[in-house]
């Protein structure tokens, strides 16, 4: 789903840093976006509103769209576990999310691209699908192309955007090569989020 607008103006509206979706830091401006600069008045918010606000931090972050969000959290509730959690895990399973956090790519949008573009092969084999689900085991490369990109070639050799998860590994000897070690877990999403307001923003 390509983000319309500033994406920073999108991280200051939420409050919380969204690696996914900006390297662009909000800390120097943590206000929500506004004519009038920071408020003193305080607003009260609706419970509406909070859950709102969490499942839209999903969606920027991941760039999925309300019909992939509904079919996720389908998936998720016929799994066994906390149906919120089990969102995130699908969520961080994708295989866009997976070349970002490998630090193949400087955002998930990017990520998306190098899939699309056909950059990135899954067990030797080209992947072109960014929501395809990477399972435990699964070896993740970039094509011969991608590594004669500059820009790609540059963000591998500065890492990751964000700590590798313990679900994540780097090829030591390939530095365009990683691996699922294992399935993701709600604690190795990169920023705060409360799994179980989105579970109850569609339970409405």
């Amino acid at each position: 789903m390509p983000v319309r607008g500033p994406r920073l103006r999108i991280v200051r509206r939420f409050g919380t840093q969204l690696p996914g979706l900006t390297r662009k830091d909000a800390t120097k401006r943590p206000n929500p976006p506004g004519q009038h600069g920071p408020s003193t008045r305080r607003k009260k918010t609706s419970e509406y509103r909070r859950l709102l606000l969490e499942k839209q931090k999903v969606r920027f972050n991941y760039g999925v769209t309300e019909r992939q969000l509904r079919n996720i959290l389908a998936i998720a509730s016929r799994r066994a576990g906390r149906t919120g959690d089990n969102v995130l895990t699908l969520l961080e399973s994708r295989l866009d999310n997976i070349v970002f956090r490998l630090g193949f790519a400087a955002t998930i949008p990017a990520a998306r691209q190098l899939v699309s573009h056909g950059h990135v092969r899954v067990n030797g084999r080209r992947l072109d699908r960014p929501s395809a689900q990477l399972r435990s085991g699964d070896i993740v490369t970039l094509s011969p192309g991608a590594r004669n990109i500059p820009a790609v070639v540059a963000q591998a050799e500065k890492g990751p955007e964000v700590r590798l998860p313990s679900f994540l590994a780097l090829d030591l000897d390939d530095k365009f090569a990683g691996r699922v070690l294992s399935e993701p877990m709600a604690s190795d999403v990169p920023f705060e989020i409360n799994a179980n307001s989105i579970v109850e923003y569609y339970a409405r």
